[in-house]
């Protein structure tokens, strides 16, 4: 009875040991199925990105086709495809030179009105018949924004196309344009220069040093011209000598000439 016990134990022992392993090899076949799977979408998604896209070409050869690019560029007068920057005309080189003037923090991009009529004063725009300083006024009014106080290249040629027509009377748009710009170009801000002080009469007698008496007299020579510490304060004479004496300094000479006799 107890051996038969024993032998059932035993029997179900091996039975839950198997069991066990048939599950455990399950379990392994299920997750190599899901890896296998796994990498198989995963090399579809690498094949049909791959079809979308240019061939990948070695880093040599990429690099072999800058060179080429930016030797046909260096040729052609051109840097990578960029378009250089073109030259200043004369007109904008005068444009810029008298918007920046009198104002450091000017870029040069736009001009005030002030500075449009200096330009047009010191260009000989202003005629004083046909151009006024008024008429002046008014373009540039007429030309810049509403709430802007400044304008722009652009709008300074409108205005001056503006003013052509008054300046050179009876010649076509075209060509009284061209002659005001030539009386632009290569212009400069003129300088003015300092203001001479002028004397007044007043002024005249208060600074003419012969016409000065008493102590104030004694601090200037005959030139006009000052002492300095001698005409400030009094100086005692320690030669020997009388104030005023015609021959001072002479007596040595003429005791040293006799004894040497």
């Amino acid at each position: 009875m107890q051996r038969s016990i024993k032998n059932e134990g035993e029997t179900r022992k091996g039975c839950v040991e198997k069991c066990g392993e048939l599950k455990l090899r399950d379990q392994n076949i299920m997750k190599s199925a899901v890896a296998e799977s796994t990498m198989a979408d995963h090399k579809a998604n690498m094949v049909k990105g791959a079809a979308g896209k240019p061939p990948i070409r070695a880093q040599s050869e990429h690099a072999n086709e800058k060179v080429a690019k930016r030797s046909v560029s260096d040729s052609n007068g051109t840097n990578g495809g960029a378009t250089a920057p073109s030259e200043l005309s004369a007109l904008e080189e005068a444009f810029r030179k008298f918007a920046v003037h009198g104002d450091t923090r000017a870029t040069g991009k736009e001009m005030h009105g002030k500075n449009w009529s200096k330009l047009c004063k010191d260009c000989n725009v202003i005629d004083g018949k046909n151009v006024t300083i008024t008429d002046v006024d008014i373009v540039f009014s007429k030309v810049k924004g509403k709430s802007c106080r400044t304008i722009t290249f652009d709008q300074f040629k409108e205005g001056l196309e503006e003013l052509a027509l008054k300046r050179f009377k009876g010649k076509a748009d075209e060509e009284a344009a061209q002659q005001l710009y030539k009386l632009i170009e290569g212009k400069y801000p003129i300088i003015s220069g300092v203001t001479k002080a002028v004397l007044s009469p007043t002024v005249s007698r208060l600074t003419d040093t012969s016409k000065f008496t008493g102590s104030h007299k004694e601090r200037f020579d005959q030139s006009g011209r000052g002492k300095g510490k001698a005409g400030r304060e009094y100086l005692v004479d320690k030669t020997g000598y009388v104030a005023g004496y015609k021959h001072a300094g002479t007596y040595d000479q003429k005791v040293k000439g006799t004894k040497h006799e």
